[in-house]
């Protein structure tokens, strides 16, 4: 065997089933070696950036590592957005990047570059393979890294000599991984003691796997526990969760709100914030006038930190309260929308349309935000949102978790802007033939933009208006889908967006809709 078919060998011993790929000249042996790799099943995207987010959306939904196969250090840089996305997801990932033979490397050839600096702020772990003897050990190691502390990236940067090198077929095997040696404290009864003295108390919920604060265990036992307080308490996701559990039989918990005056309507009166998986809550930027963290030291209490069990601790909790079991809340669909599309109206008709078991992968305010609002009483659905705010995560994403549940209907609710980024992968979606629907919000602008240069009762200058324009010429959503070979259609109604996700739902295949705003 190769050193490369070792490492493939390797991967999938250890439990990794996926590659996301976009190789170059200095891949070719880990290319040559997907031939012997059985079912180690290898995606092919067009952009870097739109395998690391696709990682990143199967690790969300699976709980275990995909591969990315990138080109170089320049290959890299080209998907970091995404993987910075996917260290704020907690997201195991095993990132591979080919470099050039070791011999190679001294003669700075034009390609070369310090891949260990490029991947650092976005890994947990990087390591040079330095001879092929050592290649099955540092590919198992590398899975083992990728889950850590919740989830992270691990990178291994594999020179072209040692993918090609013989190597000992025996050296493929898997290894099994200690638990993280730290964990936070948890004092039962001290929890329940500040719990009852806070006159007001709001509960932040962090996103992640089935125990995250957003797991339907955990939303149910913090109901437990708001109805013990009574309307002293009530609860919210934070505000761009990596995963959340939502719809009908859930709570209706809204997501704390972005900009820091609502923000801070719903933190500032509260004696008490429990994280229960998530961070302290900071600003997204700093606005004068507001400080950037949120909530001072001496009013949080951290019931566990992201990436631990915070169900166990919850239930814990509202078990030593005396908390009532849970009862759903009842739970009332958004009204029929009618006549020209609006965010609120693309928000009532995906809620009233959205099939059980969906995965709705969400990027951008424009519909995002009606929608989570909307969705409370809709079908059973996991929703997936930017954690880290780099822009063209979401179509990746929502790629990563159709190939990671192929037997859920996937939704990429999207704002014209930000998809750009990435809009290659609807070529991978067609590819795979994967069951994706995607909505774009098409309103020809960055309106998030002109939303903070508004703030505050400022005019939109004209310069300002243009710099934030799509409008000249207007991207053709439905041409462009169809260059990729996604079917498309164009939604300026209510009444044709509801017939038009009944369709897509009906049948299977990338679809995009083009809604007009």
């Amino acid at each position: 065997m190769t050193g490369a078919e070792v490492m493939l060998a390797t991967l999938r011993a250890n439990g990794v089933s996926v590659c996301f790929a976009n190789p170059g000249t200095t891949e070719l042996d880990v290319v040559r070696a997907f031939d012997a790799a059985g079912d180690l099943r290898c995606v092919v995207g067009l952009q870097e950036n739109v395998c690391t987010g696709a990682a990143d959306g199967y690790g969300r939904m699976t709980g275990r590592p995909a591969a990315t196969l990138l080109h170089l250090g320049p290959g890299f840089a080209n998907g970091i957005a995404n993987l910075h996305n996917a260290r704020r997801a907690r997201t195991p990932i095993v990132n591979i990047i080919g470099d050039h033979t070791s011999w190679h490397l001294p003669y700075d050839a034009p390609l070369a570059s310090d891949i260990e600096s490029l991947a650092r702020p976005v890994s947990g772990w990087v390591h040079r393979i330095a001879s092929v003897e050592t290649v099955a050990a540092a590919t198992a190691e590398a899975v083992v890294q990728a889950g850590r502390k919740g989830g992270q990236g691990a990178t291994l940067i594999f020179p072209a000599d040692f993918q090609a090198a013989d190597c000992e077929a025996a050296a493929a095997r898997p290894v099994a991984a200690a638990p993280d040696a730290t964990a936070s404290s948890f004092d039962l009864q001290q929890c329940v003691q500040r719990l009852l003295r806070s006159r007001r108390t709001v509960f932040l919920l962090g996103g992640g796997g089935e125990l995250s604060g957003l797991g339907e265990r955990a939303q149910r036992a913090v109901a437990r526990i708001c109805a013990v307080l009574g309307s002293a308490a009530s609860a919210y996701a934070e505000t761009f969760p990596a995963r959340s559990e939502r719809g009908k039989g859930l709570p209706a918990f809204d997501r704390l709100p972005y900009f820091p005056e609502p923000a801070r309507e719903v933190l500032d009166p509260a004696e008490l914030v429990v994280l229960a998986g998530a961070l302290p809550p900071v600003t997204y930027f700093g606005y004068a006038g507001h400080p950037s963290l949120l909530v001072r030291a001496e009013r949080l209490l951290t019931l566990s930190l992201p990436g631990e069990a915070a169900a166990d601790r919850l239930e814990a909790l509202a078990d030593a309260l005396q908390a009532p079991q849970y009862h759903a809340p009842a739970a009332e669909l958004p009204t029929l929308a009618e006549g020209e599309l609006t965010p609120a109206k693309v928000a009532s008709v995906l809620a009233r349309s959205l099939p059980a078991g969906a995965i709705v992968s969400v990027e951008g305010g424009t519909c995002g935000y009606p929608f989570y609002a909307a969705s409370a009483a809709a079908q059973p659905h996991t929703t997936l949102t930017n954690t880290g705010g780099a822009i063209g995560q979401g179509l990746p994403v929502a790629m990563g978790a159709a190939i990671a549940c192929p037997d859920r209907k996937v939704v990429a609710l999207l704002s014209d802007g930000s998809t750009q980024y990435t809009i290659q992968t609807l070529w991978s979606l067609a590819h795979e033939g994967l069951d994706v629907v995607v909505l774009i919000a098409a309103n020809h602008q960055y309106a998030i933009l002109r939303n903070e240069l508004r703030r505050g009762g400022a005019a939109l200058s004209e310069r300002a208006a243009a710099m934030t324009s799509l409008d000249q010429p207007r991207i053709d959503w439905v041409g462009l889908a169809q260059s990729y070979g996604v079917r498309a259609v164009r939604a300026a109604t209510a009444e044709q967006l509801a017939a038009q996700l009944d369709s897509a739902f009906a049948r299977k295949g990338p679809m995009l809709i083009e809604m007009a705003l």
